[in-house]
């Protein structure tokens, strides 16, 4: 049974529990990640990203497998030691359990008897959570500085909800999306689109999660192209060689994910960079050290 505890952070995780809403039958916990230097630089606003399955980004001890976790928080502050990154809040928000396909799908799957709640979980996060974060934090609240992901289930709903809600979400992060789903329904979506929307796209899959996922991310990456996304300009694509479908695969690439959606500007405050010049790498993973 792993024994590492949670990570010490120069950063600060606020917790902000049970969080109810009006659309969905469970509260979800949520924590949101401040990065340092966030209480000193009183005036200072930053970019957001919401990623799905919480509870497995930054606590070994909550990680669906014990001890898993994506390490997050880690490598979020190794980037930023290295400028490689814009200080970001992340907002991780925890799934419902059991009610998690119902709230990450978009259409219903009858052989299941799950999903189809994705357009509710989606006004949750921007009617309900969304605006509280707003409120409670120095966010830019633009869709151009807010980024939704998430990883299997929870990608597949990063890539929904950046083409159904592009008013709310610019920036999207699907590792490992589901794309399977409802016969490979999100690339008719892309397909069907009759505009490019204004979205900076991450998508990746594990060359180890089958044949058949492969194939298929890489048909949504062929539709985004044919809609006029640009690789390595608006749209970061990898295929991570030997990685599997699960947290570890997920957080050893999420630095790279994190430098295509969230580079670093060149008005970052030089105070910040101080706050973090003793930071070290605590963490041993590609999408780290790349």
């Amino acid at each position: 049974r792993p024994t590492r505890t949670a990570p010490e952070l120069k950063g600060e995780l606020q917790p902000v529990p049970a969080v109810a809403s009006a659309h969905l039958h469970a509260p979800h916990d949520v924590v949101v990640y401040l990065p340092p230097g966030y209480d000193a630089e009183g005036t200072r606003r930053y970019p957001v990203l919401y990623l799905q399955d919480g509870q497995n980004l930054f606590d070994p001890r909550t990680a669906f497998i014990y001890g898993q976790d994506w390490r997050l928080g880690e490598t979020i502050e190794t980037l930023l030691a290295r400028r490689a990154i814009e200080p970001l809040l992340v907002v991780a928000v925890a799934n419902a359990g059991a009610l998690r396909l119902d709230e990450y799908a978009p259409s219903r799957d009858a052989a299941r008897g799950a999903g189809g709640k994705a357009d509710l979980y989606g006004r949750f996060l921007v009617e309900e959570l969304k605006p509280y974060i707003d409120w409670r934090f120095r966010t830019r609240p633009g869709a151009a500085d807010t980024g939704i992901g998430g990883s299997s289930m929870g990608g597949l709903l990063a890539l929904h909800l950046g083409l159904t809600r592009s008013d709310s979400f610019g920036r999207v992060a699907a590792l490992s999306p589901s794309v399977w789903w409802g016969h490979e329904e999100i690339a008719l979506s892309i397909a069907s689109l009759t505009m490019k929307l204004p979205l900076r796209v991450w998508l990746d899959a594990g060359t180890r999660e089958g044949p058949n996922l492969l194939r298929q991310v890489r048909r949504v990456r062929d539709q985004l192209t044919a809609k006029g996304w640009r690789l390595n300009e608006d749209f970061g694509y990898l295929e991570a060689r030997g990685a599997s479908h699960d947290e570890r695969a997920w957080g050893a690439r999420a630095g790279k994910m994190l430098r295509f959606l969230f580079p670093p500007r060149r008005s970052a405050q030089r105070g910040l960079w101080d706050a973090l010049a003793g930071t070290e790498s605590r963490i041993e993973t590609e999408g780290a050290r790349r």
